[in-house]
């Protein structure tokens, strides 16, 4: 049986190479491991994220190829086709962190009710987040009419959940005016949905083609293109920034000046890698941890469980679904992702 991976060159995202893959067999299989199969994936500018900063930030080791080639982490369903562990059978079905690749091989820790844990010797130090896969019937997230959604939206609305809930936990910091750069993409306006109403006007900024796009979604106060960013009301600012872009963070700091009191690296849409010069970095783990020991592993679940339900039930109308099949379309959503040619509305699922 033969499969393929999809890999990219490190130092040259829009090289690919595609390449048929031995499967292993039942049999080959070690005690202790799992096979599955990647059955559904999306993909967003977070993806180019994780290859942007993929050697900074450790992304390339979640699934190692070599010194040159990386395996681009993609968030996904999957379907366990062979086990050699208690408790994870073949037929269950998980949500997690996938490879580009049609299959993939996992060692099950933790194993209960809600799923298991990655416990590969390679990824023991790795965010631990990225190592669960959640089983489709422990997941108080997960509804079967919503798969495209998930793919498309969970991780990074974990994220917006976690970002939205580190300023509110903060007071947002004291400021009155929250600025988000990259306003039409997802983690943006999730993020916004979520700090809608509870606090600080929230501002988008974004570029000239996305601002009608960007006011229509109804998440911000006030939607302004990076050239309008000089016409702000200067009061209490922070910066949320999710492009990367070196001159709109310049901007900003020019207008708001000492009170601006937050600049915080999100994300990057631009492929710049922006954490040097942000004054902080954001990193959705880090507030996990925190309210984990807040409100327990279960408590934090339902809390998102709850958010995500919420922002589903609006987001279908935000977003066309365009969805692909094999590995061939992956490829060909890659580079689209890459080169920017998704425009904000179209969502990328590629069934697998």
């Amino acid at each position: 049986m033969s499969g393929w991976t999809l890999a990219v060159a490190r130092d040259d995202l829009a090289r690919t190479t595609l390449s048929s893959e031995p499967v292993p067999s039942d049999a080959s299989l070690a005690d202790g491991e799992a096979l599955l199969r990647v059955d559904l994936v999306g993909m967003t500018a977070n993806n180019v994220t994780y290859a942007v900063l993929g050697d900074a930030m450790r992304y390339w080791q979640f699934f190692p190829r070599s010194a040159d080639l990386g395996l681009v982490p993609l968030w996904g369903f999957a379907s366990v086709v062979a086990s050699a562990v208690p408790g994870v059978e073949a037929g269950q079905r998980v949500y997690g962190y996938l490879p580009p690749a049609s299959h993939l091989v996992v060692r099950p820790v933790r194993v209960d009710g809600t799923g298991f844990r990655d416990g590969s010797p390679h990824r023991a130090s790795l965010p631990s987040p990225y190592n669960a896969y959640r089983l489709t019937t422990g997941d108080p997230v997960y509804r079967a009419d919503q798969e495209d959604l998930l793919v498309l939206f969970r991780p990074l609305f974990f994220t917006s959940f976690m970002l939205a809930d580190r300023f509110l936990d903060n007071d947002c910091y004291g400021a009155s005016t929250l600025l988000l750069s990259s306003a039409s993409s997802k983690t943006a306006y999730a993020a916004a949905f979520e700090l809608r109403g509870r606090g600080p006007r929230l501002i988008g900024l974004t570029s000239p083609g996305n601002v009608a796009f960007t006011e229509s979604l109804g998440c911000y106060d006030r939607v302004v293109p990076y050239s309008g960013i000089a016409t702000l009301d200067v009061e209490p600012a922070a910066y949320l920034d999710l492009s990367g872009a070196s001159a709109t963070r310049a901007a900003v700091r020019a207008r708001f000046g000492s009170l601006l009191v937050r600049d915080v690296a999100v994300g990057l849409t631009s492929q710049v890698p922006n954490a040097l010069a942000a004054g902080e970095v954001f990193f959705a783990p880090d507030q996990i941890r925190k309210r984990s020991a807040d409100w327990g592993r279960d408590g934090l679940d339902q809390r998102f469980a709850d958010a995500w339900h919420r922002f589903a039930g609006v987001v279908r109308d935000w977003v066309d679904v365009e969805t692909g099949e094999g590995p061939e379309a992956l490829r060909a959503a890659w580079l689209d992702v890459l080169a920017g040619r998704t425009p904000p509305r179209v969502g990328r699922v590629i069934r697998l």
